[in-house]
């Protein structure tokens, strides 16, 4: 899988999730991983939660559309999205070595 797979009806990005930062941000690569800066602790779920709602507002979709489909537990997710194009989160992103 690249870092960011088409999917039906949406893409999966796998994301390397680093918690308690001083802002949320993203940080570049980390092998085939997205590197996602959070300022939410790996506490009960926080930095997931924060995790979809940072690429519901980065990409402009609703946080409904947004989850952490594996990872739950570790800084290795993959995050999950619906109703966009692998094409329009590179554009977002302002990448096309996704």
């Amino acid at each position: 899988m690249s870092t960011i797979e088409d999917i039906p009806g949406g893409v999966r990005i796998k994301v390397r999730v680093q918690p308690r930062a001083s802002k949320n941000e993203l940080a570049g690569m980390w092998g085939d991983y997205l590197k996602v800066r959070l300022t939410a602790p790996p506490v009960e779920g926080a930095a997931n939660r924060q995790c979809e709602e940072f690429f519901a507002g980065l990409l402009k979709v609703p946080k409904s559309s947004v989850r952490v489909v594996a990872g739950n537990t570790g800084r290795n997710k993959t995050v999950e999205i619906q109703g966009i194009t692998g094409a329009r989160v590179r554009k977002l992103l302002k990448t096309d070595t996704l």
